[in-house]
């Protein structure tokens, strides 16, 4: 694939700072048309700030980013992407029908493409029953379902999910995610941050892994976990004790343990995109 032919958005040197604190530390990314694109890492590592600069709603101390070869700045542009941020952008007096039609509407959606798109939106995400109930009154696995949606009303080719599921309850975290699934399906061009890695892990086609505003690495997940993973791990609990083994050949460790005694316990950890980020940073991801 000729890269530089399909990228949909780049971060070239884009470097972000509040004060003496360096929020985005001279980032660079290039993104493909229709990926789906995880930004990883902990509380703070610098993914929204990354997001709203690729969005064009912070501007660089230095640096640029590019949306097709454009500033995200440019009207044309900005109207082709959907923002769904952290913080649940919905007014909560008005209903998820009238939510969806006053964001619509500043998009220039009237009659008959707004009523479609609305229906299409509130089917999307479920809430079809509850579409004239106020949004206060929704449950928070639903506000994340319409949040998501709102983001999508006018159709975007670009949509930025920023920890769409924080906050939620397993089974709605769940829907969230197949719906993400499903939209890539679409040919949707999709950024997504989280500091969950096991979402990260099912749903990108890359991920960057960053901490501290700086970017510690990108790949797939496989290549991350191949560069950065490390070792298996193979836990035997024997008598109250835990011995832990770290191995390149997890069956072979196994063949030749001593099987007479046999264990209480036995656990073995493959490496994952969390060792990655702890061997990248020596700290949890969740710290």
């Amino acid at each position: 694939m000729n890269r530089s032919s399909t990228k949909t958005i780049e971060l070239i040197g884009y470097h972000k700072s509040y004060g003496s604190v360096v929020a985005v530390d001279s980032l660079s990314l290039a993104i493909d048309k229709g990926e789906l694109f995880g930004l990883l890492g902990p509380n703070g590592a610098g993914k929204t700030t990354a997001v709203r600069g690729m969005c064009g709603l912070l501007s660089p101390d230095r640096g640029q980013a590019t949306i097709a070869g454009k500033p995200p700045t440019d009207l044309h542009t900005r109207a082709t992407i959907g923002l769904a941020p952290q913080d649940i952008a919905l007014y909560g007096e008005l209903s998820a029908e009238e939510n969806l039609a006053f964001l619509g509407r500043l998009y220039g959606l009237r009659g008959a493409r707004l009523r479609d798109r609305i229906g299409w939106c509130l089917g999307f995400a479920g809430l079809e029953d509850r579409r004239r109930d106020r949004v206060k009154a929704y449950s928070g696995g639903m506000r994340r379902r319409l949040n998501l949606v709102a983001a999508l009303i006018h159709d975007p080719a670009l949509l930025v999910l920023d920890e769409p599921t924080v906050g939620v309850d397993a089974q709605s975290r769940n829907a969230i995610l197949e719906s993400i699934l499903d939209l890539r399906k679409q040919g949707r061009t999709i950024i997504y941050t989280t500091h969950y890695m096991e979402e990260a892990q099912r749903l990108c086609d890359r991920v960057a892994i960053m901490d501290r505003g700086r970017l510690l690495a990108c790949d797939t997940v496989d290549g991350l976990i191949a560069a950065h993973g490390g070792q298996t791990m193979v836990a035997i609990e024997r008598g109250g004790r835990e011995e832990q083994l770290t191995t390149d050949d997890p069956v072979r460790t196994l063949s030749q343990l001593d099987w007479h005694d046999r264990p209480e316990r036995l656990r073995i950890e493959p490496a994952s995109l969390e060792s990655v980020f702890l061997n990248l940073t020596g700290r949890q991801l969740r710290d």
